[in-house]
């Protein structure tokens, strides 16, 4: 779906919302503050207003709904805990954000332990995250996750100078990573040179030759303009940038069954926005990098598998500070979700 679809197809979503509400939210029994870091062209934000017009316009006006972008309400932390506080309802973090409070959730960053799009979100939608949820509750009570989608598509690896084809390739690259002992473990593991630079610094620390690549997914690198001094994607998709999505606990309980519904219908609904609109802007934003004279390079399964076996030292580092338990809840995870996957794919292809 181009651009111009997505935006008349989610527009025309929102006016027919909008048309259902009937009484003002002015009046409204329970507001509902919605806070993320994302910018208002953002996956984050184009789902928190359908949260917003759908919640409104199904509780005709008895929630209202507030949405603040780019941070106005502070860093992943310190929103996560005015969440858990009840000063703010919702929230949505990163893994890196969400393991300031429950470190053990790096498991999900753990580099290739998700092989696709849709074996991942059969994952997150089914008992993992269950177990997540029932994990993070027992540290901090108030703190609910509600659901997790997609923030970005996948990371992979974007240089300056040279194509990385196996990890040979990263030997002494200044690669930017997050402040993440997963990632410095991952590029340092890979023969790279993990270098820790805030977003904000980035463009900067590639014009003056600080870094000389970063780990991030097309559209970010496209939307921050990093197309204009980056050359390379290798698309090797070590990790899923995964969006965790958070409620007051009591504020979700406040509200009767009906409006508990129409709260959780909206979160619902917005699973399949963020994650088809990520797809559709990674489409968009590889076709402004080729015209930019970027190339794109996918590895050879004999490649890949060269890149998976230097990645194990983070895994390694997972495990020797948080235990197995975790890492084999997910492994678990993903071959139940991979089994799945080929069991719709056989129904759909089955012969009559």
């Amino acid at each position: 779906m181009n651009k111009k679809r997505m935006t008349f197809l989610v527009s025309a979503i929102f006016f027919a919302l909008c048309l259902v509400v009937t009484n003002s939210v002015l009046g409204a029994k329970w507001t509902m503050k919605i806070g993320h870091l994302g910018s208002v062209e953002d996956e984050d934000h184009v789902s928190s207003l359908f949260v917003k017009n759908y919640v409104e316009g199904n509780s005709r006006g008895q929630i209202a709904v507030e949405v603040y972008p780019a941070a106005q309400l502070g860093n992943f932390r310190q929103q996560l805990e005015s969440v858990a506080l009840g000063t703010q309802e919702v929230t949505i973090t990163t893994c890196g954000g969400a393991a300031n409070l429950w470190p053990e959730i790096q498991v999900t960053d753990i580099p290739y332990i998700f092989p696709n799009d849709r074996v991942t979100e059969y994952v997150y939608d089914g008992w993992f995250t269950e177990k997540l949820r029932e994990h993070c509750m027992k540290t901090y009570p108030t703190l609910r996750l509600i659901h997790v989608s997609n923030t970005g598509g996948w990371r992979c690896f974007v240089t300056k100078n040279k194509l990385i084809r196996t990890p040979k390739d990263l030997k002494g690259v200044k690669m930017r990573v997050i402040e993440s002992d997963l990632q410095v473990n991952l590029v340092r593991g890979l023969g790279g040179n993990p270098t820790v630079v805030p977003w904000g610094e980035l463009y900067t620390a590639f014009k003056t030759g600080v870094v000389e690549g970063t780990k991030n997914g097309i559209t970010d690198v496209v939307n921050a303009k990093f197309h204009e001094m980056l050359k390379y994607i290798t698309l090797d998709n070590h990790a899923y940038m995964a969006a965790f999505w958070w409620i007051n606990d009591d504020f979700i309980n406040s509200m009767p069954p009906e409006m508990q519904r129409i709260v959780l219908d909206a979160f619902y609904h917005l699973k399949g926005i963020t994650r088809n609109r990520v797809l559709a802007q990674g489409l968009e934003a590889f076709e402004v990098w080729r015209k930019a004279g970027g190339k794109v390079y996918v590895p050879t399964p004999s490649e890949k598998a060269e890149f998976i076996k230097g990645a194990e030292i983070a895994r390694k580092w997972y495990i020797d500070k948080y235990g197995r338990k975790w890492v084999d809840l997910l492994e678990k995870a993903v071959q139940d979700a991979e089994k799945k996957v080929q069991e719709d794919n056989a129904i759909v292809l089955k012969k009559f």
